[in-house]
């Protein structure tokens, strides 16, 4: 399996967070979770990112043992992570956001090229290449976020709330942006949304995640029509 989530219990002081979920993703597949908020998605991505440590279980990715390595080196294995909130570096311009997300990388054509990839999927981060990135709008500042981290040329990028505080209108842009990526660059991802309806339409798989367990799962087509899922989280 290409990357493979096994049992997994995280806590935060006394408190247990996630309590042995387990999941996988094939290569170039999309999976979701959804749920409501402090279920433990975020917890779930960080974790895997290694900003948060594991209690237990068990985090393999492309045949290695990713349990316990630090952030920087599951970034320079392939894993990026777009955190919830567009955290920008507000007083660098856009062009040098995106350059920060490629600091690990030595070889500048390919970077150049890379860029231009960037643009492609986002071309108002080109028009806006100069500007300094406090100053963008929140979907600009997702759309920055997002193509820092494919500079570092990830081959599974965790997604958080990337549609949180978006105009209808930026949100079909972001989600366009996501089948784009996946399907041009065979970047695998796991997409954390409250945006439900949204998540399980992008994906192949969802999860439902509440109180730190997985209580479902299955194709999200599938999810899509659970009644449990329609009453809970599809507004009925």
């Amino acid at each position: 399996m290409f990357f493979e989530v096994k049992d997994i219990v995280v806590h935060y002081d006394r408190t247990m967070a996630l309590k042995g979920i387990s999941l996988q993703a094939g290569e170039g597949e999309i999976i979701t979770l959804i749920g409501a908020n402090g279920a433990g998605k975020s917890t779930a991505l960080r974790t895997i990112s290694g900003l948060q440590p594991l209690t237990a279980g068990e985090i393999w990715f492309d045949g290695k043992k990713i349990s316990g390595w630090p952030p920087h080196e599951i970034v320079s294995l392939g894993i990026a992570h777009v955190p919830e909130g567009r955290h920008v570096f507000p007083y660098m311009t856009v062009g040098e956001n995106l350059l920060m997300g490629a600091y690990l990388r030595k070889g500048k054509t390919e970077v150049r090229q890379d860029l231009e990839r960037i643009y492609a999927h986002f071309p108002r981060l080109k028009e806006r290449l100069k500007q300094e990135a406090g100053k963008l709008s929140g979907g600009e500042q997702q759309m920055l976020t997002m193509g820092r981290a494919l500079m570092a040329t990830p081959r599974l990028l965790l997604l958080d709330e990337p549609s949180l505080g978006l105009s209808p209108i930026m949100v079909r842009e972001i989600a366009k942006a996501i089948l784009e990526i996946n399907a041009k660059r065979k970047v695998s991802m796991i997409l954390v949304e409250q945006n439900a309806r949204m998540a399980l339409k992008l994906s192949s798989v969802g999860h439902v995640l509440e109180t730190g367990k997985i209580v479902l799962s299955g194709p999200s087509q599938d999810l899509l029509k659970n009644d449990h899922v329609r009453r809970a989280y599809l507004g009925g």
